[in-house]
């Protein structure tokens, strides 16, 4: 169980820092990816790494 929480941990600690990428790609002048589009990526990313944090946190005061 203890490998299954580390990996959800991961996971969201992985999809929290794409979210930070994207929006330190918003700050930047003369980016290709329009600006609505880097905004729905990072709040995708953001969400989904809530989710696996949630997940993390009920799996390691389950074990």
């Amino acid at each position: 169980m203890k490998s299954v929480t580390v990996i959800f941990y991961i996971v969201s600690a992985i999809f929290l820092l794409g979210s930070v990428n994207y929006f330190i790609a918003l700050k930047r002048p003369g980016v290709y990816p329009p600006k609505q589009l880097l905004k729905s990526r990072a709040a995708v990313l953001a969400g989904g790494g809530g989710i696996f944090l949630i997940i993390a946190l009920i799996f390691s005061y389950i074990s």
